[in-house]
């Protein structure tokens, strides 16, 4: 059975940083593709950035320069380390398994981790 829990989210002043983790169980992350995404209020789930088996990343516009996906295989964690945040990042993130073009791979979610920036 497919878990994902995600960790690391919390209340942080803009200019501030966080570190998203992810772990994974009922399948092993090191097969492919990993990926964040957000689900601001009142708005749809969007991509965030992945990264894929070998290693190459790939990052939303918004994220671009302050965000950085990795994974240890060994622990079957992804994290993904957040800079400069800004208000707008105010959401919840999850991870899931993706495609090579970052479409979530399964329909069980995990419960996600809140994020919120303040001004």
């Amino acid at each position: 059975q497919v878990q994902l829990v995600e960790s690391g989210g919390g209340l942080v002043q803009a200019g501030g940083s966080l570190r998203l983790s992810c772990t994974a169980s009922g399948f092993a992350i090191s097969i492919g593709t990993m990926a964040w995404y957000r689900r601001a209020p009142g708005k749809q789930r969007e991509l965030v950035a992945f990264i894929t088996g070998g290693g190459t990343t790939n990052y939303a516009g918004s994220a671009k320069g302050r965000f950085t996906i990795s994974r240890d295989n060994a622990g079957n964690t992804v994290y993904l380390q957040m800079n400069s945040l800004k208000p707008e990042d105010t959401a919840v993130y999850y991870c899931n398994a993706a495609s090579p073009f970052g479409m979530p791979r399964y329909a069980s979610w995990g419960q996600g981790t809140q994020v919120t920036v303040s001004s």
